[in-house]
């Protein structure tokens, strides 16, 4: 008999995992399991890719209303939704709160009073993110086992272990990207040490170098040197020191376009610096793609300029297709990099960066070297499915 398999998660917008998530569901064992995905916004950027097999959930009715703002509970009278999403409102503007509680924490706080609970009983619930999913599936899910996924680096996430312990107590295993992430996690909460363990981000080189060949990329018929970012535009991605070594390299007169590849709450404000530095024609937002691996394979170079990653999908990713990199030093950047072997690692400031990537442009020994280094690297995780196989069938 098939195993009933839960996977809840925020969204399907642009994010490491997510598009982690999307992978791991393509190569999915649909012959043995019947999935289920619950995503709290049903929207997103990577919606096309998911595979027929699955059956996707409505989200609870009351994150619903909450998403359709104060006016309509207004209009709808829901009264009760209406006083939650006003406390809610005061909980996030109150400093305080801000400081010491997460934003998905205060949410929850509220959310959880207007959740009912999941009908249906499942064989195992998996939270594919920390924060909502995680206390959604321990809260208001019933199965026999329950698994969550922590992918951000948790010790520099501003998330309150105290108010997370109980809710990670109730989760049979935890799931780290990474050895770091692993050791991040443990250091805020390690009473945990024995659930957790690591299984890495699902990554195809097969699937990667396909979609790359498909039609698509750039079309603007530029042929100075492309630097490409892919991420989120919020603070952890670091696009403000991005902007700043973008000014410092067309104050040397370099020819380059640095494009940058995603959506987020920084966009007025990061659209704003470009034009105010003078280089909105060097530094291009160009949003969202469902398939962004065609402009990874036509650039010439792929910058990371975090502050903190829990993994750095994107960077696996430019490896596949042989681009020399150039990141931050944020600290799981080494799990992936060796710095002038198979990328370049800059200190965490739009100096450094600048100087790097000036390095890179400058130095063609340097590229080929890289490139020949990537060349021979095995990057792909699809063996990783069967850890998680493993941690279903270990009911």
């Amino acid at each position: 008999m098939k195993k009933n398999i839960l996977f809840v998660i925020d969204s399907l917008a642009s994010g490491g995992a997510e598009k982690s998530l999307v992978s791991l569901l393509t190569i999915f064992d649909y012959s043995k399991y019947n999935v289920d995905l619950m995503m709290f916004s049903p929207e997103g950027l990577y919606l096309p890719l998911l595979p027929k097999e699955l059956r996707v959930l409505n989200p609870p009715e009351f994150l619903l209303n909450q998403s359709k703002g104060i006016k309509h509970l207004i209009k709808k009278r829901k009264a009760k939704d209406l006083y939650f999403r006003m406390r809610l409102s005061l909980d996030i503007r109150n400093s305080y709160l801000k400081n010491k509680f997460h934003g998905a924490q205060i949410s929850w706080k509220w959310a959880s009073k207007g959740i009912t609970n999941l009908d249906k009983i499942y064989d195992v619930a998996i939270a594919y993110s920390q924060g909502m999913p995680t206390y959604y599936v321990a809260d208001k899910v019933k199965s026999h086992k329950k698994i969550c996924w922590v992918n951000t680096d948790y010790k520099k996430a501003p998330y309150n272990p105290v108010f997370d312990e109980g809710y990670y107590n109730k989760f049979d295993n935890i799931v780290a990207v990474s050895d770091y992430g692993k050791q991040a996690f443990l250091e805020k909460m390690p009473s945990m040490k024995s659930k957790i363990e690591v299984i890495y981000d699902i990554i195809s080189p097969t699937l990667i170098k396909k979609m790359s060949c498909e039609e698509g990329g750039f079309d603007d018929e530029y042929d100075g040197v492309r630097i490409l970012t892919i991420g989120r535009l919020v603070d952890v991605k670091g696009y403000d020191m991005a902007i700043e070594a973008a000014y410092k390299l067309k104050k040397d007169g370099i020819n380059f376009r640095w494009y940058a590849i995603g959506q987020g709450s920084l966009k007025d404000k990061l659209a704003d610096m470009t034009k105010k530095l003078g280089i909105d024609d060097k530094f291009i937002l160009l949003g969202t793609y469902t398939n962004p691996y065609t402009y990874l394979k036509q650039c010439d170079i792929y910058v990371q300029p975090s502050r903190f990653e829990g993994f750095g999908l994107a960077i696996a990713e430019a490896r596949i297709l042989e681009k020399p990199i150039v990141a931050t030093n944020f600290t799981i950047v080494h799990n992936q990099l060796k710095d002038k072997q198979n990328g370049i690692i800059t200190e965490m400031n739009s100096e450094s960066l600048y100087k790097g990537i000036k390095n890179l442009i400058d130095n063609e020994e340097l590229q080929k070297h890289i490139r020949l280094n990537l060349s021979k690297e095995n990057i792909g995780t699809e063996d990783e499915l069967f850890k998680v196989y493993s941690l279903i069938e270990s009911i």
